[in-house]
Formats: C-alpha cells, structure tokens, sequence
C-alpha cells in the first residue's frame, strides 16, 4: 500500500520528495505554498519538475493540499475571486511536481441558508476547473462537522461532485478522523460505510487518504487528530480499514503529530503491519 505522511517544501519540492522516501514512504502530502496565505506562488518550475522526474523513478505518489485559509463557499467578491486563483496556482504547482491533485476542504458557509452554501461552492468549483487542462484534480475531502455540518455525509459530497459542470476533474479525499468526528463512521462498523461507498458510487472517484486516528469520540464534532492506534479510532478498526480493495494503489497520507526527527517512520512502518494482519 502507498502508505506516507505529510512534508514541508522548506527547502524544495525535490526535497520533499526525498525526505518522503528517506522515511520509507510510498506516497506523500505537501502544501504547494504558504498555508496561511491566499497569495499566489511564483514557483520554480526547474525544483518541480526534479521532483516530479523523483517520484517516478522512486514509485512515489504525492498529493497538494490548499492553504488553511481556503473555504470554498467564501463570501464577499474579493475572497472569492482570491479564493480562485490561489486554488488555480495549487493546483499548476501540483501538475508540475507530479501530484494527483489537490486536496480542499468541503465549503464552510457561514450564513442560515445552506442551500445558498452549496450553490455558492459548485459555482467556485466550476470557475476553478475552468479552461483547467492538467492531470491534476481538485480533491474535496470529507468535513469533522465543525460548525453548519456542511460536507460530512457521502450523499452531499457525491452530489455536489455530480452538479459540477466538469465533475471527470473532481475526486475525493477521504479523511478517517473527520468520518469518525462527523459520525459517518463509528470504528466498528467499517464494512457498513464501505458498502454504502460502495453504493454510491464514491470510491469510483477516491483519490487519496488522509489517515489519522482521533483524540475525540465519534459524533464528537471535534477535529484532533491522533498518532495511529493512540486515539479513539484504535488499532481494530484500522485494520478492518485497511482491507478494503479500494484503497490499493492511492496514497494514504498520515497528517498525525511527528516523531521527533525521525518524522513518521515507525508509523508508516505501524500501519503496514496492520495492513498486513
């Protein structure tokens, strides 16, 4: 399986790649950018394309992740719009180091109409992807249930997938902390939610993983992550996770807190003997 964790660009996107794999990872998750910042990133496209022939060579498969700060149902003309071509500029920067695509976050909205929220994140979609010719996609990831509850369920991620106006350039990213939070799932009931992925149609378009356990209980709302096996989630589950056919072959990433300077080796190593059991 193309288990791996997150890494910083400090010093290059080639960099990261090769710390990835000093960890003994098969996949990775990097921001393409400041992740506190909207702004748009004149990139070198020499240290992206090193790190795109590296991931080749190496069998390594990565995914971007857009800035924190990115909703995709923002309010007000100059947001939105700053909104766009920070999204825009993830997702050439993914392109060129070879990434699947670029993970987002499900739209806040903050107002009482919900429905106005949906219509206001398919439209930012449909401006992102616009005239937008990479092999790159817009991966929008499963919400923990904060506030609105907006994107916590498969129904609403499947359908605003489908009311895109080019949804072949959409895929998802499943986060396991934010399904357990949410309660989509319970930890003990995988093969439940695996069939209902099933049905619906979503893991025809799951294109990464986010693998975190949770420092919260099911239902609980509350976004923390925790190292593999140390949180609420546990081992079991985990386990009865990582059997699933559909996840061979996509990168699933750990966004759990490091291991010191030895970053995340061991638990890559941990989740692999679970998904070996």
């Amino acid at each position: 399986m193309k288990i791996g964790s997150h890494v910083s660009i400090r010093h290059g996107y080639e960099a990261a790649a090769k710390v990835a794999s000093s960890q003994g990872a098969k996949s990775y998750q990097f921001f393409p950018k400041n992740p506190r910042s909207l702004g748009v990133k004149a990139f070198d496209e020499r240290d992206a394309e090193a790190c795109r022939a590296y991931c080749e060579q190496h069998g390594l498969s990565s995914i971007a992740h857009t800035p924190y700060t990115v909703n995709l149902c923002a309010e007000g003309p100059e947001l939105f719009e700053a909104t766009i071509r920070s999204v825009r500029n993830d997702l050439a920067i993914a392109e060129a180091c070879g990434a699947v695509g670029v993970v987002v976050h499900f739209g806040h909205y903050k107002g009482t109409d919900i429905l106005e929220g949906y219509k206001r994140m398919i439209s930012m979609i449909n401006r992102i992807l616009e005239g937008w010719e990479g092999r790159a996609k817009l991966l929008v990831e499963n919400n923990a249930g904060q506030g609105n509850r907006m994107g916590t369920t498969l129904e609403e991620l499947t359908q605003v997938r489908l009311l895109v106006a080019e949804p072949q350039k959409v895929g998802f990213c499943f986060d396991t902390c934010h399904a357990f939070a949410s309660g989509l799932w319970h930890g003990d009931d995988w093969e439940q939610v695996a069939e209902r992925m099933r049905e619906s149609d979503y893991f025809a378009s799951l294109c990464a993983v986010h693998l975190n356990d949770s420092v919260y209980p099911s239902g609980s709302f509350r976004d923390r992550h925790a190292n593999i096996g140390q949180g609420m989630i546990g081992d079991a589950a985990f386990t009865a996770f990582l059997r699933t056919p559909e996840l061979q072959g996509l990168p699933i990433v750990l966004e759990t807190p490091r291991s010191g300077e030895d970053g995340h080796r061991h638990e890559i190593r941990h989740v692999r003997e679970l998904a070996d059991q």
